[in-house]
C-alpha cells in the first residue's frame, strides 16, 4: 500500500442471535398464513391514523367523551378549528368517527368502541415499558 493512503481495517460483522442460522420453513404454516394476508389489505391506513400525534390526541379525547364539538377538539389539541376539522374529517372519511350538526355546532363521536379498546391496549403496552422507537 502506498505511504499516502491509510490502511483500512476490514469490518468484522458479528453474527446476530436474533435470526435463524439456516433457512428452513414450515410449508403448512406458511400456506395458511399466506392465504389470510388479504385480511390486512388497507389496514395500514388505520395505523397511519394512530401514527399521527394530532389524530392520536383527538382519538384519545374521543375515547374519553361521548362526543366533542370541533371547538372542543381544537382547544384540547391546541390548534385552530380548521386544523381540528381537517383531522376530524379524515377520521370520518376512514369510518372511525361520525358527526352530527346541532344548530351551529358540529359534534364528533367514535363510530364504535373498537378504537377505545385499541387505545386502552396501546396505553397498557406503554405502561408495561414497551420500547417505543
Amino acid at each position: 500500500m502506498s505511504a499516502n493512503k491509510a490502511e483500512v481495517e476490514p469490518v468484522v460483522v458479528k453474527k446476530s442471535d436474533d435470526t435463524c442460522e439456516v433457512f428452513i420453513y414450515d410449508p403448512e404454516k406458511v400456506e395458511r398464513r399466506q392465504q389470510e394476508l388479504a385480511q390486512t389489505k388497507d389496514l395500514s391506513q388505520l395505523f397511519k391514523v394512530f401514527a399521527d400525534d394530532t389524530r392520536l390526541k383527538i382519538l384519545y379525547a374521543l375515547t374519553q367523551e361521548d362526543e366533542l364539538c370541533v371547538c372542543d377538539v381544537a382547544t384540547i389539541i391546541g390548534a385552530s378549528n380548521a386544523t381540528a376539522s381537517h383531522h376530524l374529517r379524515m377520521l370520518r372519511n376512514l369510518g372511525i368517527a361520525q358527526y352530527q350538526k346541532k344548530g351551529k355546532m358540529v359534534f364528533y363521536s367514535l363510530v364504535s368502541d373498537h378504537v377505545h379498546h385499541l387505545m386502552q391496549e396501546a396505553l397498557q403496552l406503554k405502561g408495561k415499558g414497551m420500547n417505543i422507537i
